[in-house]
C-alpha cells in the first residue's frame, strides 16, 4: 500500500494495517530508521514484573484488549512465512 506524508510530517496509515495492527487513536508507536529503511511498530506495553509460586509473571500496567484466537492464528501465520522466505 501507499501511502504520503504530509508538511507537517504526518504519516496516515492505511484502514487496512490499522486493523490488522490493531492500533487505535492515541496508540503509542516506535518510529526508527535502520538500514535505510523507516520502521514503525507497537511501542510494547509497560509491565510490571510479579512473582507467582516459583514464576516471575509479566503483568500489563494497564488494560490491554483481549487476545483473539484469530489474533494468534494471524501472528502465527505471519511469522511462519517471515521464517519460509528468510527474514
Amino acid at each position: 500500500m501507499k501511502t504520503t506524508i504530509d508538511g507537517a510530517g504526518r504519516l496516515v496509515i492505511p484502514k487496512e494495517i490499522r486493523r490488522e495492527a490493531r492500533l487505535v487513536p492515541g496508540a503509542p508507536l516506535e518510529v526508527r530508521w535502520r538500514d535505510g529503511r523507516i520502521e514503525i511498530e507497537p511501542a510494547p506495553a509497560p509491565v510490571r514484573l510479579e512473582r507467582r509460586g516459583r514464576l516471575l509473571v509479566a503483568v500489563p500496567r494497564k488494560k490491554l484488549p483481549k487476545l483473539t484466537q484469530e489474533t494468534v492464528e494471524q501472528t502465527r501465520a505471519r511469522l511462519l512465512e517471515e521464517r519460509a522466505s528468510g527474514e
